[in-house]
């Protein structure tokens, strides 16, 4: 409330404040030995104010009452100053208040009660499991772990409360030919991030897994590389998560669409908004793109945003047409044509966050999400409907192009499908696409029962760059007549 009330008291039209404190913890181990560990924490104030439609922010460790309101008088100066530059004022569009909220993620064990003596225990004798498969000669594994204590108050009269937790258990396993002529590596890709607590690490069993994934990884010594050329291509959802975050979630938001976010991953192809909503076919019928920020167990998932807006669940996406963009409430105005002739009340869709409370907010993707199939297919009727094709699982090296049209995209695991069975396994694959096309080609996918979340707890966007964690749930799918090519050294 200082906070707020330095802000008003200088000028400010609009000022909100956020006091957060984190506690980040890491584990990592290599074979049989420790590799390290850090636990760390960070306590302060984010204040932000907008004065004559120009933005200022200022952050301090300061939470002495003087220390509060100098902060909050800086980011008023600053936006005084930023004025001068300003091409157009910004507008918020409205927001309900929320004057007394709480949310916690939905965890079950604080992983931060948990002994890094435990925690050290697992991962090792995990890796033990790993390097009694033959060939396995190295594993790297380990833990990340966030809780975000976060407090939010605006001069609209919200208040809130929020405790953000998330869990990423990890492992990676090298296998290498008896004569040294190659090596293949297996990650855990299937073990997603999540906005759990410890129990998703005991969960994941990464005990009980480390012999199979290991070996994969020695099977891959043994695989046919691929040969060039046009596949259809089943994707698990293990791997197609990765291709959504970059293909469709990043173009979609409206900050890189309007031009306003380049420096860092570029812009996109899905502009301008006058001829993309309601018009632009981005795929298929079976193409159903849903954002929200309320999955349970979801990286993004939240009470409210970092301007104190309750998300909401919207499509971006129906029936393969782009129906909607990612918004915050500096954005939403944008679009104030759209909303009216769609018989809607712009608002926010609640996408606004900061990594910490030393980081101004801005436009942040929610969880973008594949929605299942009416029929209830599973990955095996999939690959049993395909005469010629590649199934892929798990996300590996990837590339697209600054306006997110141009992609090449490889994975963990490839399996040759002849006649509607998987004949063997496959190495050095990699698929390339334009995106349209590719999303385009869908044409047949997963139903509820296949659904999986996946996510990434790095993503990264802004300059000064901020680190986001965001969730991509699908179901799997098969994509038509995708061009594939070989990454092998021997190719």
């Amino acid at each position: 409330m200082r906070a707020l009330d330095a802000a008003k008291s200088g000028g400010a039209e609009y000022a909100d404040v956020r006091i957060a404190q984190n506690r980040t913890q890491f584990v990592a181990t290599r074979e049989r030995r420790v590799q390290g560990l850090a636990d760390g924490e960070t306590f302060g104030a984010g204040v932000r104010a907008l004065v004559g439609g120009a933005w200022g922010f200022a952050a301090t460790s300061d939470l002495s009452p003087d220390g509060i309101a100098a902060a909050a008088r800086q980011a008023v100066a600053q936006a005084k100053a930023n004025r001068a530059a300003q091409v157009r004022p910004h507008q918020l569009a409205p927001v309900t208040p929320t004057p007394n909220g709480e949310w916690k993620s939905p965890i079950k064990v604080d992983p931060f009660e948990v002994p890094v003596a435990d925690k050290v225990a697992l991962l090792l004798a995990a890796n033990e499991a790993a390097l009694k498969v033959k060939g396995v000669r190295f594993v790297t594994s380990g833990m990340n772990f966030l809780r975000e204590e976060k407090t939010f108050a605006s001069t609209d009269g919200t208040y809130t409360v929020q405790t953000l937790y998330r869990t990423t258990p990890n492992m990676n396993i090298t296998a290498v030919a008896a004569d040294n002529s190659d090596f293949q590596s297996r990650q855990s890709t299937e073990v997603a991030p999540m906005g759990r607590g410890y129990e998703h690490v005991t969960e994941s069993d990464f005990v009980g897994n480390a012999p199979k994934w290991a070996g994969e990884a020695a099977e891959k010594l043994a695989a046919k590389p691929v040969e060039v050329g046009r596949y259809d291509l089943i994707l698990n959802p293990s791997n197609l998560f990765l291709t959504i975050h970059e293909s469709v979630a990043h173009p979609t938001e409206l900050d890189r669409v309007l031009g306003f976010e380049a420096n860092y991953a570029g812009t996109s192809f899905v502009t301008p908004p006058e001829k993309v909503l309601g018009q632009l076919k981005y795929g298929s019928p079976l193409m159903n793109i849903q954002a929200d920020r309320n999955q349970v167990g979801s990286l993004a998932a939240c009470g409210w945003d970092d301007e104190g807006v309750q998300p909401e669940t919207y499509m971006i996406i129906k029936d393969g047409v782009v129906v909607d963009y990612q918004t915050t409430r500096e954005q939403a105005p944008y679009l104030d044509w759209w909303y009216r002739k769609s018989g809607k009340t712009m608002r926010s869709h609640g996408n606004s966050y900061a990594q910490s409370w030393a980081d101004v907010q801005f436009q942040r993707m929610p969880n973008v999400s594949l929605l299942p199939g009416e029929k209830d297919y599973v990955w095996e009727d999939l690959i049993s409907a395909t005469d010629r094709g590649i199934a892929i699982v798990g996300n590996g090296s990837f590339s697209i192009d600054q306006q997110r049209y141009n992609g090449q995209f490889a994975g963990q695991l490839f399996y040759e499908i002849k006649g509607g069975k998987v004949v063997g396994m496959l190495k050095d694959v990699a698929y390339q696409f334009r995106t349209p096309e590719f999303w385009g080609s869908l044409d047949m996918i997963g139903g509820k029962r296949s659904y999986w979340l996946g996510g990434a707890n790095n993503d990264g966007k802004g300059q000064p760059s901020q680190s986001n964690a965001v969730s991509h749930g699908c179901v799997p799918s098969r994509f038509r007549n995708v061009n594939v090519i070989n990454t092998g050294r021997t190719a």
